[in-house]
């Protein structure tokens, strides 16, 4: 029997106690294991009688484990203090699973313990007891100094068939599928790639369904994540290999190095020795088993996997690929890795297999020769015939097998990969010096109609893509044949659109000219058609194939020789529509005349009879409130003395009044102008005497009525008399009164001026006195007739009838923007043509809008977007429509060019001529356009 506990709360005879330490002591007895009886955590002895039915109470060791600070909880049983409870609460964990968790098994859940080795020699972390056996257990393996191993505690086997879920780099959002791990480079920017990766690691890998099986939390066991040794760890650790610098080392002599020569010597007499059995052989620097070296990291062993032939390898390493070339394609290179990208090539050539009889072999050599040879040094120029000879293999009522299924799995992985890592420049630059790569790309898409190949056709589009700006392609070339191919008879959005950028960058990095020759007269049809459609992307790709096709004369000349088959006219005017896609409009001020204060006006204004007689149909204090909104207006600056404002509304209304109608008293006047006029209050101003004011207001220069429309003073002067000062409401008004009071001209029976008696006047004016115009003094001396004074008084006149279009065209202002009919009325010009203003009524700041109608430009004003690309295709046409000309009719150049030149760009010059002038990115090119129209136009 053990040692009986002396925690100070258990009773000294007990006979549960009794029977618990002599079955503990039994079982570990028979385990081979030594129970700590006296086991203290934190100075406190811990009686284990005691902690195994506070565990037991609570579920059991694993169920303790799995619930959150569960150990602290039972800690607090035994009074182990809150200070470092996290510690304390591990210790208490350990004591247990030492001494108690293989009991706990075996008497608590009457199942097997596993073995010590696994159990009590490991810690306590975790709380996976009841699941540990030794079938799903494996230890924890020793870390080497190499921690690229793609282990991390688990079993690495082949991956099942099934796809990942992977989630982009640096996002939350749920997995898709991995045919769409890494993005396209955006329309009309080539792809750069960062030097200076922005890719986040990963710090997660639990959405991830990694090929080897998910081994059971154990003690010691890491996340994949944070474990050096785990594959994930170890993808996003990845740094490329710096280059090595070359070594020269000395060759080693017996005479430079005799101390190693002596060692070799020594070696090879003990090697001699074990031979003949005289000694035992040395097992210095042996891996024992269990312990050593774990293999080669995830990139060795994928690329040694890949190239093995090995089916499960290559599945494992296809799996593995896929995520690498994800999240390490900005710096995972194929000069890095020998022979992977000649192994994924090799790998993805299977497609054929699924559809044909025919297995692709690539040789460097030119032993060998047959249908199913590619030549891996110069290319296969004949791959299209080949394949057209090829038999086809159709699966069975059109159903795929499971093989078939997999097989396909796996090469679009692979296809993937390449993919992924062809949008890195430098790996771009690698396979397009890998002649089995075009043949590859040829066979891809030539391959037969199916769904099952789409995706596959679109990678090997999006690769085509990439490489095709350093290679040099004529109208052989059978790469060229089939992405023309996709333009002529596909039916996929996505693969004509590819395919069109993919034939725009060919030899784009090269010196050489992409002259786009041999193109059908279907694909300029079908290009045509497409630029009509309100598709951004497809119409940007469109248009860089017609900037590289339209800048060869000859294939200018090919479209005109085909214009029957071709719409050109609507072609044009479509690229001439495009000049003004989206295009926003803005306006730019400028002034053309300052503006004019108006000077205070001193005097109160009389109320003209028409507007009295309005006033007066009110009661007061409305009568009094309309009158001051017709004769003052605000101002913060002036003020009136309340003893002026009193007499001027007396006079005004007096002899006006009766006993019925009778004046407001001063005292609520003056209380109602403030009321009128929120900025006008009552002062004092103190000096040598007081003088009572209302601050905030000043009289108006012209009467208002209430609908806010200010009456236009007379200003007929004649010389020796006072100013005529009548105010008037309408022009036509004005002109009556003119006419009939300072011309002295009567009306007809019939409404007509009589301008031929003079009832009132002896004669008429010598001259026009408005305002000191004295229109005609300037003339030969000759007096005026009526009929032409009345139609010079007219001019000082605005035509109502007409407001905003006489506004926008003498003033030069927008239609919304009003200006006041007085600044009309007194603005007139001097004897020497100077503009000279009315100070009583000054003038408003006359200003220009001038409207532009501009498109999408960069940060310093560049023209972008698909005006750019319509104005350069124009720009072509243009320039190459005389030399194509040339080449198809020497012997009338002049009239061809002439009569294409008119035919195509005659409807265009207004809209050509109205985007230079109003679209300020596109005005130097429509420019050039304009130039090279009058030239082809003007050749003789």
């Amino acid at each position: 029997m053990g040692p009986r506990s002396s925690h100070e709360d258990e009773p000294e005879e007990n006979p549960d106690h009794d029977e618990f330490v002599e079955s503990l002591t039994k079982f570990a007895e028979e385990r081979g294991i030594t129970v700590d009886f006296n086991s203290r955590v934190n100075g406190k002895h811990i009686d284990l009688h005691k902690l195994w039915n506070v565990v037991t109470s609570r579920g059991g060791y694993d169920a303790v484990s799995k619930e959150k600070l569960a150990w602290r909880k039972v800690g607090t049983d035994f009074n182990l203090g809150n200070t470092n409870a996290a510690a304390y609460a591990f210790a208490l964990k350990t004591t247990y699973y030492k001494n108690l968790a293989a009991y706990e098994i075996k008497t608590y859940w009457k199942r097997e313990p596993p073995p010590v080795e696994i159990l009590e020699k490991l810690t306590a972390k975790g709380g996976d007891i009841l699941s540990r056996t030794m079938e799903n257990f494996q230890p924890p393996r020793s870390s080497m100094a190499n921690g690229d191993s793609d282990s991390g505690g688990e079993e690495a086997r082949t991956p099942k068939d099934e796809k990942m879920d992977i989630d982009e780099p640096g996002s939350g959002a749920g997995g898709r599928s991995s045919r769409g791990l890494r993005q396209a480079p955006p329309p009309r920017q080539l792809f750069q790639p960062d030097v200076s990766s922005s890719r986040q690691t990963r710090h997660s890998s639990g959405h991830l369904q990694s090929p080897q099986p998910a081994a059971p939390a154990h003690a010691g066991y890491n996340y994949a994540s944070s474990n050096p040794n785990s594959a994930s760890f170890a993808i996003a650790n990845y740094e490329p290999r710096p280059p090595m610098p070359l070594t020269l080392r000395p060759i080693l002599t017996p005479s430079n190095n005799p101390a190693l020569f002596r060692e070799k010597q020594r070696l090879a007499r003990e090697a001699r020795k074990v031979e003949l059995g005289l000694i035992s052989p040395s097992t210095k620097g042996m891996m024992k088993p269990g312990a050593g070296f774990e293999g080669p990291n995830i990139y060795v062993r994928t690329l040694q996997g890949l190239r093995s032939q090995v089916p499960e390898e290559q599945d494992y390493a296809l799996h593995h690929l896929v995520k690498i070339s994800h999240e390490r394609g900005d710096k995972y290179k194929f000069d890095a890795f020998p022979n992977l990208a000649e192994g994924l090539i090799e790998y993805v050539l299977g497609i054929s297999s699924l559809f044909y009889d025919v297995k692709w072999v690539i040789r460097y050599s030119d032993d060998e020769h047959g249908i199913n040879i590619l030549d891996g040094i110069n290319g296969t120029p004949d791959i299209l015939q080949r394949i057209q000879c090829l038999k086809r293999v159709d699966p069975p009522d059109e159903m795929e097998s499971e093989d078939f299924a997999r097989k396909l799995t796996k090469i679009l992985e692979a296809g993937l990969t390449i993919r992924n890592l062809a949008l890195l420049e430098d790996n771009a630059i690698y396979l397009s010096e890998m002649p089995q790569l075009r043949d590859f790309l040829s066979i891809a898409l030539n391959l037969p109609m199916s769904p099952a190949v789409t995706e596959l056709k679109h990678y090997a589009l999006e690769i085509a893509e990439q490489v095709t700006k350093y290679w040099k392609m004529d109208e052989s070339d059978p790469l060229y044949q089939s992405l023309l191919t996709q333009v002529n008879e596909g039916h996929d959005r996505g693969a004509a659109y590819t395919a069109l950028r993919a034939l725009s960058r060919i030899s784009f990095n090269l010196d050489d000219i992409n002259f786009l020759t041999g193109v059908p007269v279907s694909v300029i049809r079908r290009i045509s058609d497409w630029i009509l459609l309100e598709d951004e992307e497809l119409t940007h790709a469109c248009l860089d194939f017609l900037y590289f096709f339209t800048a060869v004369p000859e294939n200018v000349a090919f479209l005109l020789s085909n214009a029957e088959e071709l719409p050109l006219s609507s072609f044009f005017g479509q690229l001439a529509r495009l000049l003004q896609y989206h295009s926003t409009s803005s306006y730019v001020r400028s002034k053309t005349l300052e503006k004019v204060p108006i000077t205070a006006a001193t005097d109160i204004p009389n109320v003209p009879r028409d507007l009295l007689e309005q006033f007066l149909k009110y009661d007061e204090p409305d009568r009094s409130n309309h009158w001051l909104r017709s004769v003052f207006e605000e101002d913060e600056n002036s003020h009136i003395t309340q003893i002026a404002l009193w007499q001027a509304y007396q006079y005004r209304f007096t002899e006006h009044t009766n006993q019925q109608t009778g004046l407001l008293p001063a005292a609520e006047f003056i209380k109602n102008v403030s009321s009128i006029f929120a900025g006008a209050n009552a002062q004092v101003v103190n000096g040598a005497s007081q003088k009572f004011i209302i601050k905030g207001i000043r009289p108006r220069h012209a009467p208002m009525d209430p609908k806010g429309r200010v009456y236009n003073r007379c200003l007929w002067k004649v010389p020796g008399s006072s100013q005529c000062g009548e105010f008037l409401l309408k022009p036509k008004h004005m002109f009556d009164h003119i006419v009939y009071q300072h011309l002295g001209i009567d009306r007809k029976s019939d409404g007509l001026w009589d301008l031929e008696s003079k009832s009132r006047a002896s004669q008429l004016p010598p001259d026009c006195f408005w305002a000191g115009c004295r229109h005609f003094s300037r003339r030969d001396g000759s007096l005026p007739t009526a009929y032409e004074l009345g139609m010079h008084i007219k001019t000082h006149l605005p035509d109502q009838s007409h407001k905003a279009p006489l506004r926008q065209k003498y003033n030069r202002t927008p239609v919304n923007q009003k200006i006041p009919l007085t600044s009309q009325l007194k603005s007139h010009t001097s004897s020497a043509g100077v503009p000279k203003v009315d100070p009583e009524h000054g003038r408003e700041e006359q200003v220009y809008y001038q409207k532009y109608e501009a498109t999408a430009s960069d940060e310093v004003g560049n023209a972008i977007g698909l005006p750019w690309g319509s104005v350069l295709v124009l720009r072509n046409l243009a320039r190459n429509i005389p030399k194509a000309a040339g080449l198809l009719k020497p012997d009338s150049r002049a009239e061809f060019s002439r009569t294409a030149i008119d035919t195509l760009f005659g409807p265009l010059k207004d809209r050509l001529l109205f985007v230079m002038a109003y679209n300020k990115p596109l005005a130097g090119y429509v420019l050039e356009v304009l130039a090279y129209i009058e030239k082809g136009s003007t050749i003789s």
